[in-house]
């Protein structure tokens, strides 16, 4: 589809949303007014720098901040793709950005330099509490999904070896280690809350031959191939879906929350606090599954950011 093509597409679907608008009295869910994010908040006088990460999630999301606040009336410049968690972070507090999507479990390991389990009962409050005293970043959500790690199949092998959790990796070793692999991420091969990590927790392990280090992106297609194939994942990956993946449940609760957030400095904050209403019905909206749908839009139909975030608060009557 050619990009003349999208933007006559997007314009009739905006038209569209007007109409079922007039037609339905408005979308329900913002602000107890039961309209738009324009029709229930009003930020004319604001001006906002929304930055985000490089990844295809991160964009989407970016996208979708930066929509909002220009529905509500803010002005709004765009930095969305910056090269990676230290580049944003650092835009963050030198005042370079406003506002970004954040994880819960990078904000407890790379801006408060943890390592292991997060402690307290609830993980978003745990590291919202620490940063904001600490570093004066204001957190808010958390949303509803759950970009973390995760362990995954293809459908045949969870049929054939009758694996649904991480717990019985373990007897299905015993029983077909020899005729397994596992494909893993750089990364996620050598880190706590990986391979070595998850395997310590649940006391089983693959055999050395049979781990396969590979780009994070090819290990999707290499787990959905014939045989007793498993490989590491993010959970809100599009190629879960497109691929017919099983993600096995993490039924010991050893992967960290990797929950988004929308983080910006305290200041920004006490001067609009109306931005915790205002992302809250999307934080509600923003599932695993949702996120897995949004991101293959992207990674398998090549679809561009700024039309799949604007397509989805559409239909959620998030714009008008």
């Amino acid at each position: 589809m050619s990009r003349i093509t999208k933007m006559v597409r997007y314009a009739g679907l905006t038209a569209l949303a007007a109409l079922v608008a007039v037609g339905c009295g408005g979308a329900g869910g913002l602000g107890g007014g039961g309209g738009s994010i324009g029709e229930d908040f009003d930020l004319s006088e604001a001006e906002f720098t929304v930055g985000s990460k490089e990844f295809t999630e991160q964009e989407i999301l970016g996208q979708i901040a930066l929509q909002a606040l220009e529905t509500a009336g803010a002005t709004v410049n765009d930095q969305i793709g910056l090269a990676g968690t230290e580049a944003v972070r650092t835009a963050l507090e030198s005042e370079d950005i406003d506002l970004y999507w954040e994880y819960v479990g990078t904000g407890w390991i790379n801006h408060l330099g943890e390592s292991g389990e997060i402690d307290g009962e609830d993980d978003f409050q745990t590291v919202a509490e620490r940063d904001l005293e600490e570093n004066d970043i204001r957190w808010l959500g958390p949303a509803s999904f759950n970009n973390g790690y995760g362990i995954a199949t293809n459908q045949d092998a969870a049929e054939e070896l009758g694996i649904e959790q991480l717990s019985q990796m373990g007897e299905v070793l015993d029983e077909h280690g020899d005729e397994m692999s596992i494909f893993v991420g750089a990364e996620f091969a050598t880190r706590d809350d990986g391979l070595p990590g998850v395997q310590e927790a649940y006391g089983w392990e693959f055999p050395d031959g049979s781990i396969e280090r590979v780009q994070d992106s090819l290990a999707y297609e290499q787990t959905s191939n014939e045989g007793y194939n498993f490989g590491s994942v993010f959970e809100t990956d599009g190629r879960i879906q497109n691929l017919d993946l099983v993600l096995l449940e993490d039924d010991e609760n050893f992967f960290p929350s990797y929950a988004g957030a929308v983080t910006m400095r305290e200041e920004t904050y006490e001067e609009y606090p109306e931005l915790e209403e205002l992302f809250e019905p999307i934080y509600e909206e923003l599932d695993t599954e949702t996120m897995q749908e949004l991101n293959a839009r992207r990674d398998v139909d090549e679809e561009f950011p700024e039309d799949i975030a604007q397509d989805w608060l559409q239909e959620n009557g998030y714009i008008g």
